[in-house]
């Protein structure tokens, strides 16, 4: 792997603690991965809220193929998706992504236990499904056995029978939408309120676009596949568009096997 940007003296400059001259194509390790997508350092104030989407598209901005996002990922996208998941308290996902991408829960990793320790973060990250309809099989691995109970975010509007069952087997739900469906903004609060405030979204696009509708979206981890597939798969992000578009600037880039590996930051970004 080698950083393109930041630029240095050398465009295909060694990884962070490398040696001068050597191979920008090793294999990164974990630790030099966590450090270059950390989240930003506590403010004065302590920490707030920090929502980063890890998302892939192919050339041709297609966000899956036949409905999954595996067949357009590399090894090296599922290291670094491995990573942003260590790094994280929670990571925010919609239903039908839960359903289709057969989600179960984040296991703890002994790469990352004593980064994890010393951030006084739990041994892996809660999975926050948002759902409007409770509409999911909680007899699923995701529910039955997390290592940290699974979250369930929906409205006050949510069919009682179906908050019961969720809670049922073992969930935790959290009400952030005053109607049927969920608030964005009051979901990153309501996170935050539980002691959550590193937060993670893996989507799918239609709940990826609904956060960057309500603004509340701070970083963009995006991989680029060097594949085209044509056809009509989703973009990252789906839903109405925004009013004026939302400018972000590049953080990092890095590149590996053709993949482009980016990350993109609001301005108020520190890192």
């Amino acid at each position: 792997m080698r950083r393109l940007f930041p630029v240095t003296d050398e465009t295909a400059a060694p990884a962070p603690g490398g040696a001068p001259g050597e191979s920008a194509g090793r294999e990164w390790s974990l630790q030099e991965l966590a450090a270059a997508y950390a989240y930003p350092e506590p403010g004065p104030g302590g920490p707030v809220p920090w929502l980063r989407a890890n998302m892939v598209s192919t050339l041709d901005g297609a966000a899956q193929h036949d409905g999954r996002s595996q067949p357009i990922s590399s090894a090296t996208d599922m290291r670094i998706f491995g990573t942003l998941r260590a790094l994280a308290d929670v990571v925010v996902v919609g239903a039908e992504t839960v359903r289709q991408e057969g989600y179960r829960p984040a296991r703890a990793r002994e790469d990352f236990a004593a980064m994890r320790e010393a951030a006084g973060q739990r041994p892996a990250p809660a999975i926050a499904v948002v759902t409007a309809s409770l509409d999911l099989d909680f007899s699923l691995p995701l529910f039955t056995s997390p290592l940290v109970p699974t979250l369930i975010l929906t409205g006050a509007a949510a069919a009682p029978d179906r908050v019961a069952a969720a809670e049922k087997a073992g969930a935790r739900v959290v009400t952030a939408g005053d109607g049927i469906g969920v608030d964005p903004a009051r979901a990153v609060r309501a996170l935050a309120d539980l002691g959550h405030t590193r937060l993670l979204t893996e989507g799918g696009p239609r709940l990826l676009g609904q956060m960057v509708a309500a603004g509340v979206l701070d970083e963009l981890c995006l991989t680029v596949s060097p594949m085209l597939t044509a056809g009509e798969a989703q973009r990252i992000a789906g839903g109405p568009a925004v009013t004026v578009p939302h400018r972000f600037g590049l953080v990092s880039m890095l590149e590996e096997d053709g993949f482009l590996f980016t990350r993109y930051g609001r301005a108020r970004a520190a890192y």
